[in-house]
């Protein structure tokens, strides 16, 4: 059987929980690594964040250096220049700090001048009154933070909650702290790469908390169903069964994120990179950074994060002792059955099983601790133990003088 029918079929056998150790390291240095690049680095805040004024005009014939040239020559600093659309609809974007009236002046005195030739507007060379501005205070960029956090912090409270009534908290945690590792990863990446942060942004990471969690709570499901009963049969642990369920949804959570990646690709490196299309590059990067490590954290960290909490419980520990024993107990006997008794044929691998898993799932009953001593007067026979012959039960005795009296001759 290939790989590919393993994987769609659900019978892979990648150690996402038992090797959780090894996802845990990684992610810890990639959480440190971007904690130490916003505290270095920190972010390109754009306009709309720290105030300053945009500038829009068509775009004519005329590209991004042209502009840039033309921006130079003004003597005005400028914080960027981007396209936004394409063809007759497509507009330049100048962003800069807050400006004077006389510096505004000259900076659209300078476009209009230098890039007449190239840009006409209704049959004319583009003019300053053709150059619209708008003026975007600080303030407005506070509020949206502010309100941003709180949006984050009243969707984490819910999530929790139904997460805790849907399954139970130890899952809600583990959900949680995909998130918040979802959250870190993409904003960490925004500060590496220093891409500018808009509203866009925001929307952005608000946008792939829901993605995260869609995922969880499928992996949280299968891993409900293969663990129910799990106690009382004593076949393989908690960690085990979720690492099943892990491997049984893999194949639908890498179908889930290759279609969502794709579009956002597109997005991306065609429309940023090739076509170069400045203003959805902010949002089309939170998207993909946001998607992959949703899809990363579901898998290699959400779950772990759940099991670990699980099998603190003492139910748990003691299903983890008896699963061990009876595997024990099954490997000697599969090893004395291949090596049988050399004065007769070996003994009954089915037989021995039986017994040493009966020995198994007696641990911790009295009369299993203490297998030397008898049982009890009346109490119910073991489901498939012999009958056992009463000690004083009399035997039929026969009269003295050798044959019992129906068989004497007459």
């Amino acid at each position: 059987m290939s790989a590919f029918t393993r994987l769609y079929a659900g019978e892979t056998n990648v150690g996402f929980v038992p090797h959780r150790r090894r996802w845990y390291i990684m992610s810890a240095i990639a959480v440190v690594i971007c904690f130490l690049s916003i505290g270095i680095r920190g972010f390109n805040f754009g306009v709309e964040f720290k105030g300053g004024n945009t500038l829009q005009f068509p775009l004519g014939t005329a590209s991004v250096s042209d502009v840039q040239s033309a921006v130079g020559g003004s003597g005005v600093p400028v914080e960027s220049v981007q396209k936004a659309g394409s063809g007759g609809s497509g507009t330049f974007v100048v962003t800069t700090k807050v400006l004077s009236e006389t510096e505004l002046s000259r900076l659209r005195s300078a476009l209009s001048t230098d890039l007449g030739p190239k840009i006409t507007v209704k049959g004319h060379p583009l003019s300053t009154d053709d150059i619209s501005q708008n003026q975007v205070s600080a303030s407005w960029g506070k509020d949206i933070t502010r309100k941003a956090i709180l949006a984050l912090i009243v969707f984490l409270i819910a999530v929790s909650i139904f997460i805790s009534s849907l399954f139970e908290w130890r899952l809600s945690v583990g959900a949680i702290v995909g998130v918040l590792h979802d959250l870190v990863i993409s904003a960490g990446v925004y500060s590496i790469v220093g891409f500018e942060v808009t509203p866009s942004t925001v929307v952005g990471l608000l946008t792939i908390l829901g993605y995260s969690l869609y995922d969880n709570i499928v992996v949280y499901d299968k891993v409900r169903e293969n663990s129910r009963g799990i106690l009382g049969l004593a076949r393989q642990t908690y960690s085990e069964a979720a690492n099943r369920a892990v491997n049984q949804t893999l194949a639908r959570s890498i179908n889930t994120s290759l279609i969502a990646l794709l579009p956002v690709a597109g997005l991306l490196f065609v429309g940023a990179g090739l076509l170069g299309v400045g203003t959805i590059k902010d949002l089309a990067l939170v998207l993909f950074i946001g998607l992959a490590s949703g899809a990363y954290s579901s898998l290699f960290l959400a779950t772990p994060i759940a099991c670990d909490l699980k099998e603190r419980q003492q139910q748990y520990v003691e299903l983890r002792r008896k699963v061990a024993l009876r595997r024990a107990a099954r490997a000697r006997t599969a090893a004395t059955a291949e090596t049988g008794d050399s004065r007769g044929p070996a003994r009954t691998t089915t037989a021995v099983l039986d017994r040493d898993a009966d020995a198994v799932d007696a641990l911790g009953d009295d009369t299993a601790a203490e297998p030397d001593r008898a049982p009890k007067p009346g109490a119910a026979p073991r489901p498939g133990s012999r009958p056992q012959r009463s000690g004083n039960r009399a035997r039929p005795q026969q009269r003295r003088g050798g044959r019992p009296p129906h068989k004497r001759k007459r």
